[in-house]
């Protein structure tokens, strides 16, 4: 073996040593958040920004037990807020987003073109440009400190991105499924629900599980609408435990950061595989 075809091999071992080097230091940067915000939850109030290490031995379970009963009503119904919005949320993308795109896909009506081109449009709208008229809206018609105004909107199909989704999903399923229906006298509607429905499963669980983290997560639109307390989702009780006029319970914040991270994960860790799935096969083709 000569010495120009060994440099070939250790050129190509270095360089695959570089490459891993470089997604373990970006992987760390990334992972050290997460890791950071669990510690915290388990440091007492005055080490947390002393020490920034990660590793500390004085270690107590008080943040969770003030976190969980501090604020004016126990976490548990905070989540259980959340947990109704995202269910409402999700629900009503569900069915009106598969109907729309249903109809965007296999219908054939007069400026159907044109109408999913102006849905296509709104996508570059901010909640912001839109947030006046529609508390203006929900403010006559008595909704504002319920949860209408975060689920009523996803009943009318106005998550543009996941129309288009399934959308791009339906028209890559097989048009002699449909005709052989159509011929066996099956109308629209049953077309939609016993073919369509259950053959863009990957689709509709990657918009579960969108809707399930932005609607979790969002702020500002609970922010906008609800007042009272009681209707606090927990990106909103949060918030409470920090205080301009007094000292912030930063600890607290931390275990309950935690507790409301883990529906979350564990929504994404059992609908990776369908997640993946879904965006893989739609819009590709």
């Amino acid at each position: 073996m000569t010495t120009e075809t060994r440099t070939v091999p250790l050129a190509r071992r270095l360089r695959s040593i570089a490459k891993h080097a470089m997604l373990i230091a970006l992987c760390a940067v990334m992972v050290y958040p997460l890791v950071r915000l669990l510690v915290s939850s388990f440091k007492p109030n005055a080490d947390i920004f002393r020490d920034l290490s990660v590793f500390t031995a004085d270690l107590t379970t008080e943040n969770c037990e003030h976190g969980w009963s501090d604020l004016q009503s126990p976490f548990e119904v905070y989540l259980v807020n959340s947990a109704v919005i995202a269910f409402g949320a999700i629900v009503g993308n569900l069915v009106s987003c598969s109907l729309a795109a249903y109809a965007f896909a296999r219908l054939r009506f007069r400026g159907r073109n044109l109408a999913f081109a102006v849905m296509l449009g709104s996508i570059m709208l901010p909640f912001q440009v839109l947030m006046v008229p529609q508390f203006v809206i929900f403010k006559e018609l008595g909704w504002l400190n319920t949860f209408l105004p975060l689920i009523a909107p996803k009943f009318l199909a106005t998550e543009a991105f996941f129309v288009f989704l399934m959308v791009q999903f339906i028209r890559g399923l097989p048009k002699e499924i449909f005709e052989a229906a159509r011929i066996d006298g099956a109308g629209h509607f049953r077309c939609y629900l016993n073919i369509t429905f259950p053959l863009i499963v990957p689709a509709l669980a990657t918009t579960a599980i969108f809707t399930f983290i932005w609607t979790w997560g969002d702020f500002f639109g609970p922010l906008v609408y609800l007042r009272l307390p009681e209707f606090w989702p927990v990106s909103l009780a949060l918030r409470g435990f920090l205080d301009a006029q007094s000292s912030s319970d930063y600890g607290s914040m931390f275990a309950m950061s935690v507790v409301s991270l883990l529906p979350m994960f564990l929504v994404f860790l059992l609908g990776q595989r369908y997640l993946i799935k879904g965006i893989s096969t739609t819009g590709m083709k």
